[in-house]
């Protein structure tokens, strides 16, 4: 089994252990212009995120996972997915009777299940759902870590000021607090602004918040 060309974007990671149903959705997904990576089993799809490189943690996209296969469940895959740290979105193809199980993994954060037989269309249109919330958690992702570093970038004089302007203290009181002249505090406060990218105590206050 070869995966296919990887794709900028997030692609569906397509677990079930039927050739032909992996043939025919990875045909489905394709023709809506998604990149499918089908594997036949849990442990496949395991040994394969754990061989990607460093640079590819976590993958980008969806996981979508039957039920019932060998020799592990998607529910039980589900779990180890979770134990590995990975919140992408998880969507379960399943059949009447899995439906108990199924609402377990819900509760474990699941993003939805589809019960067979299931629409073509309805399934291609869930999964691009998926794809795109898996893309909104990604740019958080980004978002957070290039917040981090900014604040990481500060001197701790710097953070003092900081703190001190995201609480709506004037130049002057923060001088008298740490010190120092207001004009060491201006410059202190004009580094932390072009540091952290923004241009209000407003925003240093909003930036703060979302640590």
């Amino acid at each position: 089994m070869t995966p296919s060309t990887d794709a900028p974007a997030g692609r569906v990671h397509l677990v079930d252990d039927d050739p032909g149903v992996r043939d025919a959705l990875t045909f489905l997904l394709g023709s809506r212009g998604l990149a499918v990576r089908p594997f036949a089993s849990g442990p496949e799809l395991l040994a394969a995120l754990d061989a990607e490189p460093p640079q590819n943690r976590p993958p980008k996209g969806i996981f979508l996972l039957d039920v019932r296969m060998e020799p592990m469940t998607g529910t039980r895959l589900h779990d180890e997915l979770l134990a590995r740290g990975l919140r992408n979105p998880v969507l379960f193809l399943t059949g009447h009777g899995d439906i108990p199980m199924v609402v377990e993994a819900l509760k474990k954060g699941a993003f939805d299940f589809l019960e067979k037989p299931y629409s073509d269309n309805a399934l291609a249109d869930r999964i691009e759902q998926a794809l795109a919330v898996d893309a909104a958690m990604q740019a958080q992702g980004a978002q957070s870590a290039e917040r981090s570093a900014r604040l990481a970038s500060l001197t701790d004089r710097e953070r003092e000021v900081m703190t001190r302007v995201a609480a709506g203290k004037l130049n002057k009181v923060i001088a008298d607090e740490l010190n120092v002249s207001v004009r060491t505090v201006e410059v202190h406060r004009a580094r932390v602004f072009a540091k952290l990218g923004v241009r209000s105590a407003a925003e240093v206050a909003t930036l703060l918040a979302g640590r």
